[in-house]
């Protein structure tokens, strides 16, 4: 798909300024769709990122108030890289960018990135919402790998107390994807009376994502009847947000979390408590919108092969992530998928 680009970037740093500050440009639109160009030191702790062309909508495009697609994501530092990625890759393919709105969780405050994303998409419409830690605090079990311990991890949990009320629907997206097709189609999805929309794998050995105390309990053992359970990521959802708060499923999900804690059910992060209150109760939409498992295993993230069929998300779960294993130089053949798509840049160039 051609993306759409009409205004240029900002004009090059004087070089008596590169020389004596090393500054990033970073940018504000005022009222009357001005951009206004601030001076910024960069940050030694935040990537520095080269400035992404503007996307404009198609001529077929309806009002973006009328029209508002709601992505959400959690902003994390160690993460930002792969963010940036997924951000530019939403909007280059998007027949009516503009009218992508982004929603970022951050569990800290961290001003420097903020200014990032806005010295590198001047023209993004978001907010970042603060996802205090304390929520999980007491709640969280050690899984089997330390990024699925961190707080911000169970963000997606509480989204639908953070997002603003107006708000009736997200598509919530992990940091390590990349999207390569219109994300209107997925967010078109008709979810019916289910709160969830997601792939569904129902080949997948369910019983393998809760341990034997679960199994070998007879209440526990239970819990899926009635239901035909199939396994399926959170990390690619569309979430009507009215019925996840008029089912108080935040508290459904928690629940689940506290027996956690007294009783190990199971290994692995956020997800399971997902799949106890949601597997074989959700929409389930086409494999495409998640290409899943590029990362390798939670445990040595081996390399993977794509799976055969269409693709319209690619999604590097798992403990290996394409930016540290290009940054490596031994990156696996689906890392080269994602590169193209790398605003990073290392150091700040003249030519930049």
């Amino acid at each position: 798909m051609a993306f759409r680009r009409s205004l240029a970037p900002l004009p090059l740093l004087g070089l008596l300024s590169f020389l004596l500050l090393h500054p990033i440009a970073t940018t504000s639109t005022s009222a009357t769709g001005i951009r206004l160009g601030i001076l910024r030191k960069p940050s030694p702790d935040v990537p520095s990122f080269r400035e992404a062309p503007a996307f404009r909508n198609e001529e077929t495009c309806g009002s973006a108030d009328t029209d508002r697609i709601h992505i959400v994501m959690t902003l994390d530092a160690n993460y930002l890289r792969g963010t940036m990625a997924a951000v530019l890759s939403i909007l280059q393919h998007s027949s009516c960018p503009e009218n992508v709105a982004f929603h970022f969780l951050s569990a800290r405050s961290e001003p420097d990135i903020i200014a990032s994303i806005r010295s590198t998409f001047p023209y993004l419409n978001f907010k970042v919402y603060h996802f205090d830690s304390n929520r999980v605090r007491g709640k969280i079990s050690k899984s089997i790998r330390l990024a699925l311990d961190q707080p911000l991890n169970y963000a997606r949990i509480y989204l639908a107390d953070i997002v603003p009320a107006d708000v009736d629907r997200i598509i919530y997206l992990d940091s390590d994807t990349i999207v390569v097709d219109d994300i209107a189609k997925l967010w078109r999805v008709d979810l019916g009376d289910k709160v969830i929309a997601a792939p569904e794998y129902c080949h997948a050995n369910f019983t393998q994502y809760f341990t034997d105390a679960f199994w070998s309990d007879p209440a526990l053992a239970t819990t899926f009847e009635g239901r035909k359970p199939c396994y399926f990521n959170t990390g690619v959802m569309v979430v009507d947000v009215d019925k996840w708060r008029q089912g108080s499923y935040t508290e459904k999900v928690e629940e689940w979390m506290w027996l956690q804690k007294q009783k190990r059910i199971y290994h692995l992060g956020s997800l399971p408590p997902f799949l106890l209150v949601l597997a074989g109760n959700i929409k389930a939409v086409d494999h495409r919108w998640n290409q899943h498992g590029l990362g390798g295993d939670n445990f040595e993230g081996k390399c993977r092969n794509l799976h055969p069929g269409p693709i319209s998300l690619l999604h590097w779960s798992g403990k290996g992530k394409p930016w540290l294993r290009l940054d490596s130089r031994k990156p696996c053949a689906v890392d080269y998928l994602w590169q193209p798509y790398d605003l990073y840049r290392s150091t700040v160039t003249l030519e930049e």
